[in-house]
C-alpha cells in the first residue's frame, strides 16, 4: 500500500473544507527536483474572499517551512496580493492524522 503525502492529506482537507484546491508545485525531470509555486507554495486553494497558498509538509518540518517561505524572494509578492499563506504539518498520534496550521501571511 502506498503512503499518502501531505499534499494529498491537505488536497483533502482542503476540499472537504470548502475549497476549490490544486497543486501547483512541478516536477523537474531533467533536474529530478519540485519547484514550488512562486518558490514556497504547494497547493492553492480558493473559496469565496479568499485565495489560500499552503506549504504542505510533516509536522517535523513546519519551522523549516516557516523559515523558508519567510526567505522567499516573491513572499512581498504574494502578501501584497492578498493570498493567505499557510505551513500545514501533518503527522499521527494515536493511530489519527492531525494537522498543524501556521500562519505565514
Amino acid at each position: 500500500m502506498r503512503a499518502v503525502s501531505p499534499t494529498q492529506r491537505t488536497l483533502k482537507k482542503l476540499r472537504d473544507d470548502g475549497y476549490v484546491a490544486e497543486v501547483v508545485e512541478k516536477w523537474i525531470p531533467g533536474a529530478k527536483i519540485r519547484r514550488d509555486l512562486f518558490g514556497f507554495i504547494d497547493v492553492l486553494a480558493i473559496k469565496p474572499g479568499e485565495v489560500l497558498g499552503v506549504q504542505a509538509t510533516s509536522r517535523g518540518h513546519v519551522r523549516n517551512r516557516c523559515n523558508k517561505i519567510a526567505e522567499a524572494e516573491l513572499v512581498g509578492n504574494v502578501r501584497e496580493a492578498n493570498i493567505k499563506i499557510e505551513v500545514w504539518g501533518w503527522d499521527k498520534k494515536d493511530n489519527r492524522w492531525r494537522v498543524k496550521v501556521v500562519d505565514c501571511s
